[in-house]
């Protein structure tokens, strides 16, 4: 009986145990049952504001379970889609939606419906004029080979130059907002057919039917869109990103932002030391 009652005592020992370990190492619900964060690493080839993007190399060598942006017009980026994917990360493809870039393979058939003057910041970069026309096929016609390519996402950059009144003025741009508003909404929608899923870029107004959003976060500039539309993706399982520039305490933009949102944000940092990004949840 003494026996029999040691073991009883160690087995209810051990078990409270296991309870305060679970209970202290992961948050849960309102049932009980552990939370598990959905953010992941994200990994970002496309683009970059002060050092360099991630190579490819090092892509295939460490990316896991993430997100990872790619252009998939350069050189012999989409090579390595299906190597990426393998490792069970899901691809997004970089376009601009907003601009037409002289660089492109495509430049001379979208540049019937750009504006005449370059983009200050980017003068590789003319905006678009006008969406009632041709624009929208020659975007189309990109989103198809991107399909063809096997990638998972269509990231839509830009997506907010008309509406700026100031550039609208300065560059002469004559599409209105709500004609902004359907191009992006059937680029998404055109993207949705092809079998893969829609990105947007700094804003979520008017584009319920986007499946994820990346913010771009500067040091002087943070969580500056509009925080109810990221939390609304957030609330509804929505991938959201922010991908912060030029920063020298990394780890604490990232904890200030949880703060502001939860831990389900994913987040890759420019760090300002290393001079390259840095990854999270790795």
């Amino acid at each position: 009986m003494k026996y029999f009652l040691s073991i009883t005592l160690l087995l209810s020992i051990l078990s409270c145990s296991s309870e305060e370990n679970t209970t202290s190492a992961d948050p849960v619900d309102d049932t009980g049952t552990p939370l598990v964060s959905s953010a992941i690493p994200i990994y970002n080839q496309a683009y970059q504001e002060n050092f360099e993007a991630d190579k490819i190399s090092a892509i295939l060598n460490n990316a896991i379970n993430g997100y990872v942006l790619l252009d998939p017009f350069q050189e012999e980026v989409t090579n390595h889609v299906a190597a990426i994917q393998a490792n069970g990360n899901e691809v997004g493809a970089y376009i601009s939606i907003g601009t037409g870039e002289t660089y492109r393979d495509d430049y001379e058939q979208i540049k019937p419906y750009l504006v005449a003057t370059p983009w200050g910041e980017w003068p590789d970069e003319f905006f678009v004029k006008e969406t009632t026309s041709g624009v929208l096929e020659v975007m189309k016609a990109r989103i198809d080979k991107i399909a063809a390519w096997g990638f998972d996402w269509v990231e839509f950059d830009n997506m907010d130059w008309a509406f700026d009144d100031e550039a609208r003025d300065t560059y002469r741009i004559t599409a209105s907002e709500s004609e902004a508003i359907t191009y992006y909404q059937e680029l998404c929608a055109y993207v949705h057919s092809k079998g893969m899923k829609c990105m947007a870029k700094n804003r979520v107004e008017d584009a319920a039917n986007f499946d994820g959003v990346l913010y771009e976060s500067y040091s002087d500039e943070k969580n500056w869109w509009d925080q109810s539309g990221a939390q609304s993706f957030l609330d509804a399982g929505k991938l959201v990103i922010i991908n912060h520039y030029n920063e020298k305490s990394c780890g604490e933009v990232y904890s200030e932002y949880k703060g502001i949102y939860n831990d389900d944000l994913s987040f890759i940092c420019e760090d300002a030391i290393l001079k390259k990004y840095v990854h999270y949840n790795e």
